[in-house]
């Protein structure tokens, strides 16, 4: 099941983490009833209810496995087609949902990420939906909730290479990622005209401050620190320069921009397009960035940083403000790029928690 994206005609699709999420919920029923329900329906965080058809079934005494075939919609997804399966096997009493990594699912090797070190590499969100998934099919079926999910990704570690997850050193697979479910199928130039026609409603709303978030959590931080109406709010994902090339055009007198530490890193380097296929955080030019404040030591273990949490966790471990010095630098980026324009920009810098950790304030 998809649904289309008002606009482009484009297919939403679903992540890996929905496809777990439902595999596990068919599993843990037919664990409980013998028997399979299919298709079956997962509730998703902003109220999306896909229905999802089995594509394995496997019951075993004290075991069953469940899976599906991801359909990542119109979007140029790695695992579009990838069977997700997961199998539930009771655990001991009181150990709740225990999470294993099955063939093609990777392990965590490096800090830096938000799994430990030794964890399946199943994002925080896909685990909170199939923690509640299993709950729920634990009541409807008189269950404990008890139980070992292993989530596995058939030829994961094959489609793994084609990914960044080795350089993070997530090893033996792929993540199992999502933070709605919902996969938006990628058009650049689709989401460029959206953000033009976002600054143009702004403008004819009379708005005097928009920003540009390269996320939802960031979008909240947003609104939370400024109080924005949603008509202020661009959907900039990780085209930076669409937003201020158009602004350079058709300014607005205050834009903020907020980001995730990671891809503000990547426009403090100049990197107008923040996809992780046409741009990376460089390492060398953060360690430059705290050489001045922290010295050469300091420099040399953020240039070796896993990743740029990683690289922030240093830091913040010796009270140098990392988020701070990337948000002055991508500041100036922005200014550049906006040539002459009367726009005040300020930066916002984010942890994965939606914790501002960097600001860099107009002049």
């Amino acid at each position: 099941m998809s649904t289309r994206q008002e606009g482009t005609g484009l297919r939403y699709g679903w992540t890996t983490g929905a496809c777990a999420t439902a595999s596990a919920a068919a599993a843990y029923t037919a664990l409980l009833t013998g028997e399979f329900p299919d298709p079956v329906e997962i509730v998703l965080p902003k109220g999306h209810r896909p229905a999802f058809a089995l594509a394995r079934e496997q019951l075993e005494p004290g075991v069953a496995t469940a899976g599906v075939v991801k359909d990542a919609g119109d979007d140029p997804d790695v695992t579009h087609g990838a069977l997700v399966s997961a199998t539930v096997r009771h655990a001991e009493p009181g150990r709740g949902v225990v999470f294993r990594a099955g063939p093609g699912v990777g392990t965590v090797t490096k800090p830096g990420l938000p799994l430990e070190v030794g964890e399946p590499a199943i994002n925080p969100v896909p685990r909170r939906l199939i923690r509640e998934v299993i709950t729920r099919v634990a009541a409807a079926h008189g269950g404990t909730g008890d139980v070992v999910v292993e989530v596995s990704i058939d030829d994961g570690e094959e489609l793994a290479r084609r990914t960044w997850n080795p350089r993070l050193g997530i090893l033996g697979g792929l993540s199992v990622l999502g933070t709605t479910g919902v996969v938006v199928p990628y058009s650049c130039s689709a989401w460029i005209d959206s953000i033009r026609r976002g600054v143009d409603v702004a403008r004819a709303e009379g708005l005097t401050h928009v920003a540009g978030c390269t996320g939802s959590t960031s979008e909240k931080v947003v609104v939370q620190h400024y109080g924005l109406p949603t008509e202020a709010l661009l959907d900039m994902g990780d085209f930076a320069g669409a937003v201020l090339k158009y602004l350079r055009r058709h300014p607005v007198p205050r834009l903020t921009v907020a980001g995730g530490i990671g891809k503000i890193s990547k426009l403090a380097d100049g990197h107008l397009d923040l996809h992780s296929k046409r741009s990376q955080v460089d390492f060398a030019a953060l360690a430059d960035i705290v050489r001045a404040p922290g010295g050469d030591a300091l420099a040399e273990r953020v240039a070796s940083a896993n990743t740029a949490l990683d690289a922030l966790r240093i830091c913040t471990e010796v009270d140098v403000p990392l988020g701070d010095l990337v948000a002055a630098r991508a500041r100036e980026v922005c200014r550049t790029t906006l040539r002459e324009a009367p726009v005040a920009v300020d930066v916002l810098v984010i942890d994965r928690a939606g914790t501002v950790v960097g600001h860099a304030l107009p002049d």
